[in-house]
C-alpha cells in the first residue's frame, strides 16, 4: 500500500466557466489555466501520482503543451489512472478537500464524486470530497481563488 498527497490552486477570473470535480458549477467566475483548470482532479492527478512514484501532473501534461490547452480534466484524471494501473496499482481510496469562499460546494458534491468515480472506473463509495472556506483569510477568503488538497491510497 502507498500513499500520496497532491494539492492545487488556479485564480478565479470573469470569462471562464467554472468546472471542479469534473463537473460545471453555476458561478460568476471560472478557474484560470491552460486546461479548464479543474482544481480538484488536478490534486487527485498529483496525489495518485505521487502514490506510484511517477512524478506530477505538471510532467505528464505540461503546460507548455498545445495539445492540452483547454483541455477537459477528466481526460487527464483518465489518463492518470492508466499510468497508476500500468505501474501495477489500482486505487484503495481518494479523500479530497476543496477550499473556496464561494461558490457553495455542498450541494454538487455527490454529483462530484460519481463523476469522478466514473471516469476512474472506481466504486463511487472510494472517492471522499469535503468542501470548506478559509474563513475568509487569504485568497481564498478574498475569493481571488480556489485550492483543493487530495490523499490517495494505492494498492
Amino acid at each position: 500500500m502507498r500513499i500520496g498527497f497532491g494539492y492545487d490552486v488556479h485564480k478565479l477570473v470573469e470569462g471562464r466557466k467554472l468546472f471542479i470535480g469534473g463537473i460545471e458549477i453555476p458561478h460568476t467566475h471560472g478557474l484560470l489555466g491552460h486546461s479548464d483548470a479543474d482544481v480538484l482532479i488536478h490534486a487527485i492527478c498529483d496525489a495518485l501520482l505521487g502514490a506510484a512514484a511517477l512524478r506530477d501532473i505538471g510532467y505528464h501534461f505540461p503546460d507548455t503543451a498545445a495539445e492540452y490547452d483547454g483541455i477537459d480534466s477528466k481526460i487527464l484524471l483518465a489518463k492518470t489512472m492508466r499510468l497508476v494501473r500500468d505501474a501495477g496499482y489500482e486505487l484503495g481510496n481518494i479523500d479530497a478537500t476543496v477550499c473556496a469562499e464561494a461558490p457553495k460546494l455542498n450541494p454538487h458534491i455527490d454529483k462530484m464524486r460519481q463523476c469522478l468515480a466514473e471516469c476512474m472506473n472506481v466504486d463511487i463509495g472510494d472517492i471522499s470530497i469535503k468542501a470548506t472556506t478559509t474563513e475568509k483569510l487569504g485568497f481564498t477568503g478574498r475569493r481571488e481563488g480556489i485550492s483543493a488538497y487530495a490523499v490517495a491510497l494505492i494498492q
